[in-house]
């Protein structure tokens, strides 16, 4: 999620695990603690693939966290040594702010490899948009309550509580549509005979009423879109070619393997010029896609190996007007 997003969700849970005992430290600390493991995005692990793809690994780990809740609980103590009596609260509050930032990463659709290093595969439940004001509102709303309100006044922390709860139950909301949608997408691919290996739906950015369908097979992708508003459970596909065959030569190369492995096989090859790229198909609309890297060159007869980059993300904003329009009116045209 988006980095207000976590700062919200840590100072929330800050307050609610610690606010009566230790006051507005917990909300802070909170905040601080919430936005912590994205930090890893300032570490350059070598090239533009291992940037994208260790992001949220071992920083992301619930094993990792563990045994870093000791040292933050000690720093946090020295510099507030008279919340010694409340050690254990402390404890808590540090590991549920660090669990639960990781474990909403996992709701999106690049998930997070909460079991690292033991299982390194990204959990992803795709249910949720990096940024989604009708999860993160309520979270604001209510820290803003707690850090205004008097100590001696409970008022505060039950508008924080409440901003968590209904945070919550929209996200246990979207894991109900996701299911929903799954099941039309499969229901819309079998009728129309489409042969998939592969299918994700995601939801639309900022938005969880419209959800994109992705089906892929080894020479194809199929994209749709579906509205929970939609008066029959319609899915038009249009189908675009993967071209694998550009980086079935570069079959060794490390890059190469890496973005198959971490999208999944929701990833398609092309060629810019001489530059063989791949793209990440999970994050974007056709054509315009934010994760794109050149791993390759052509070559004679074949493409070959060449210095990984990331290309520029393509990010259409006018597409944003058609979502809107869509969410209602399953005839709108992108």
């Amino acid at each position: 999620m988006d980095s207000l997003t976590q700062l919200a969700l840590g100072a929330a849970v800050g307050e609610a695990t610690a606010g009566r005992q230790v006051g507005r430290r917990a909300l802070l600390w909170g905040a601080a603690l919430g936005t912590m493991p994205d930090l890893d995005v300032f570490i350059p692990l070598g090239d533009a693939v291992r940037d994208f793809t260790y992001h949220r690994s071992a920083s992301h780990s619930l094993f990792v966290l563990l045994a870093l809740t000791p040292l933050m609980v000690w720093l946090i103590l020295k510099l507030h040594p008279g919340t010694a009596e409340h050690r254990r609260r402390w404890v808590v509050l540090v590991y549920l702010v660090f669990a639960t930032h990781v474990l909403l990463d996992s709701f999106t659709v690049y998930g997070t490899q909460i079991f690292w290093p033991f299982f390194t595969t990204p959990m992803t439940w795709s249910t949720i948009f990096i940024i989604d004001p009708l999860y993160t509102v309520p979270l604001l709303l209510g820290i803003i309550a707690a850090l205004i309100a008097a100590r001696d006044r409970t008022w505060g922390h039950t508008a924080n509580m409440i901003g968590l709860v209904l945070s919550s139950g929209y996200l246990v909301w979207t894991v109900g549509v996701k299911l929903h949608v799954e099941q039309v997408a499969r229901n819309a691919l079998q009728q129309q005979e489409v042969v998939s290996s592969a299918v994700l739906t995601t939801p639309t950015p900022f938005n969880s009423l419209l959800w994109r369908i992705l089906a892929v097979n080894e020479e194809h992708y199929y994209e749709g879109f579906y509205s929970v508003l939609d008066d029959e459970p319609r899915i038009r596909f249009e189908r675009y070619p993967r071209m694998r065959e550009l980086v079935a030569p570069l079959h060794d190369s490390w890059p190469v393997q890496r973005l198959q492995w971490f999208t999944k096989g929701f990833y398609a090859a092309s060629r810019n010029d001489r530059n063989v790229i791949v793209t990440d198909l999970r994050m974007g609309f056709e054509p315009d896609y934010v994760f794109r890297f050149k791993v390759g060159e052509i070559g004679n007869p074949h493409p070959r190996p060449a210095a990984v980059e990331r290309q520029p993300g393509i990010r259409n904003y006018e597409r944003l007007h058609w979502v809107w329009a869509r969410i209602w009116d399953a005839q709108a045209r992108s």
